[in-house]
């Protein structure tokens, strides 16, 4: 298979109307590992994930992929904070990323049921998919993402709005794509979060990447006064 991978981001911005909302941004996203993007409400996070995975275009600079742009985008995926389902039942929802793509019905249906089994919804599958709790609907979003093994997922605050519960079965699920190879940038406010999943860190404020590190020397001294203002719980001028 191809790798789409490194992903490399040349003084790339996004604007709006006359405001900039980020960049100029230089970032190379490396083949391995789960990057947590962390910073203030207003940052940047969600339009720095929107922007690498084609939701939004940059307005000056360059976002390049290591494979061709079509290529490119057939192997990612995106979980947004509010999680999108389909018009469809359970099932349906997972199964059509796969039968989209080409795959048999009956053998889409048979990895869906599969899937279906790792988040606890076994039984569910004909239950319309906005009749799920919050929880389950955002385990059946990221497990509609995984269930093509994407190269790269984009995660914008997947927990936000999940009980402790909700918020582990997502964390493991987040933890064995890593494991099985998947690259991930996600987003969070919760540091104890970004502490438990990330192997690297990437810093935002005001637009701008303040900060990058390893997560072990980012959480244990961080060098940006930013990013050490957000870490003692102060506010980030």
């Amino acid at each position: 298979m191809v790798s789409i991978l490194p992903l490399k981001v040349t003084d790339a911005t996004v604007e709006r109307g006359d405001k900039r909302l980020l960049g100029p941004i230089d970032l190379e996203l490396g083949t391995a590992g789960l990057t947590i993007v962390l910073g203030p409400n207003g940052a940047g996070k969600s339009t720095l994930l929107r922007m690498l995975h084609g939701l939004e275009r940059p307005g000056t600079g360059r976002v390049r992929y290591a494979a061709p742009r079509a290529l490119a985008f057939a192997h990612q995926a995106f979980v947004f904070q509010i999680p999108v389902m389909l018009r469809r039942s359970v099932l349906g929802n997972l199964t059509y990323p796969l039968t989209a793509h080409g795959t048999k019905r009956a053998e889409a249906e048979k990895q869906a049921l599969t899937w279906l089994k790792k988040l606890g919804l076994a039984g569910h599958e004909h239950q319309r998919a906005s009749q799920l709790s919050g929880g389950e609907r955002q385990k059946l979003a990221l497990a509609r993402a995984l269930i093509r093994a994407p190269q790269l997922l984009f995660l914008d605050e997947p927990c936000a709005n999940l009980d402790g519960a909700s918020t582990r079965d997502i964390e493991r699920l987040i933890l064995a794509a890593r494991e099985s190879g998947t690259r991930i940038l996600m987003a969070t406010h919760d540091l104890g979060q970004a502490r438990r999943l990330a192997s690297d860190v990437l810093f935002l404020n005001k637009g701008h990447i303040v900060e990058t590190a390893p997560a072990t020397r980012f959480f244990e001294a961080p060098t940006a006064p930013e990013a050490q203002a957000f870490l003692n719980g102060d506010l980030v001028l």
